[in-house]
């Protein structure tokens, strides 16, 4: 019952995943290649991290 109010982290993460990605549009847009970089590789271990917690939640009943 109380699992019902619980914050699911994996939605958090996805959020997170989104919003580094949209920033790395706008750097790669305004030409900022570097910040473009640092962005998508943040976003990409975000993304990792949201693949091992969706692991994580299918292998528990």
């Amino acid at each position: 019952m109380f699992g019902l109010f619980k914050k699911d982290p994996v939605k958090k993460l996805r959020q997170q995943y989104d919003q580094k990605l949209e920033q790395a549009m706008l750097a790669q847009r305004s030409g900022n290649l570097r910040l473009f970089a640092d962005l998508t590789a943040e976003s990409e271990a975000l993304w990792q991290q949201v693949q091992q917690l969706e692991q994580q939640q299918k292998s528990q009943p």
